[in-house]
């Protein structure tokens, strides 16, 4: 009979999701084996390197089909093999510091029973520069919680992981997201994003998807949770030319991301203004699109197919 793994106190297992991250992912798994050993890559089939440099780095390596984040990451806690007492989930563009490692090191032996959540703190390199204004730091989101204790959102898009019950606390350590690729692929990547994003504000509208969105100021970041409810509540329902340019004006002017200097300029008007602007026009497109749609399911079909989404 196959004995179940043993739990270490203070032991940490890691997820990260991959496609295609050869550039990323053998930094991601050297910085993370000063905390652990016990590293999975959940890949979707990606068709460079990264399963090969993966698994030469002593990485456990499973594939599954790439529906969302939220699905993959969710089909990750429920099939990988975790055995240790905490979970940590880490994209392959981001990596510790040596003063949050150190800290949970030493702090996650120290928790008590309640605690089943833990917020770190995330800050952002853009062209190589910090971006430390225009309210983009700090951005606190839980991060490391206790296994069995947490799940993701189920959303196409700003899913979140939320702790089932318990309390949380934050670590004063960073870690940072830290992409190597060039302007193109930030692009690339926020329009692919704005598509999910807008198909996210539809169905806040015309409710054609089943998710489950539970996120609160007691199971995650408070601050997280608090943007949640001021994009949904209030800027959301602001015309998108208006609330776009005012949300660049108040990152930029009012909490001084001026002073991030050239690179900050094209970071906070690229994600704080075209981004916001091209989640609205894609909005608009997409309602006039489905407008003669009569079921949710022929809306699910119809935005799939011009959005290239697996909605169904």
């Amino acid at each position: 009979m196959k004995q179940a793994p043993v739990t270490t106190l203070g032991s940490i297992d890691v997820v990260i999701l991959t496609y295609n991250e050869e550039v990323h992912i053998a930094r991601a798994i050297q910085n993370l084996s000063k905390l652990t050993r016990n590293i999975f890559v959940i890949d979707s089939y990606s068709s460079d390197r990264t399963v090969e440099i993966a698994r030469s780095l002593g990485a456990t390596v499973l594939q599954n089909k790439f529906v969302n984040q939220a699905k993959q990451f969710n089909w990750a806690l429920d099939n990988a093999p975790l055995s240790s007492e905490w979970v940590m989930r880490l994209d392959a563009d981001e990596v510790l510091e040596p003063d949050l490692i150190q800290e949970i090191q030493s702090k996650l032996p120290q928790l008590g029973p309640e605690i089943t959540g833990i917020n770190l703190k995330r800050k952002h390199i853009f062209m190589g520069r910090w971006i430390k204004h225009g309210d983009r730091y700090p951005l606190v989101m839980l991060r490391i919680w206790r296994r069995g204790c947490a799940r993701v959102e189920d959303r196409w898009m700003d899913e979140h992981v939320a702790v089932l019950h318990g309390k949380t606390v934050t670590l004063a350590g960073n870690f940072a997201d830290w992409n190597l690729h060039d302007l193109s692929h930030f692009i690339q990547k926020h329009n692919a994003y704005a598509a999910r994003e807008a198909v996210e504000l539809l169905n806040t509208k015309l409710h054609f998807l089943d998710e489950n969105s539970f996120l609160t100021t007691e199971n995650s970041s408070f601050q997280a949770a608090l943007k949640r409810r001021l994009k949904e509540q209030v800027y959301n329902r602001i015309p998108f030319p208006v609330s776009s340019t005012a949300y660049f004006l108040y990152r930029y002017i009012f909490r001084c991301g001026f002073l991030d200097g050239k690179e900050g300029l094209v970071y906070h008007f690229l994600q704080g203004y075209w981004y916001r602007f091209l989640v609205g026009a894609k909005q608009l497109e997409l309602s006039r699109r489905i407008s003669g749609a009569s079921s949710k399911q022929e809306i699910r079909k119809a935005l799939g197919e011009l959005t290239g989404l697996r909605l169904e």
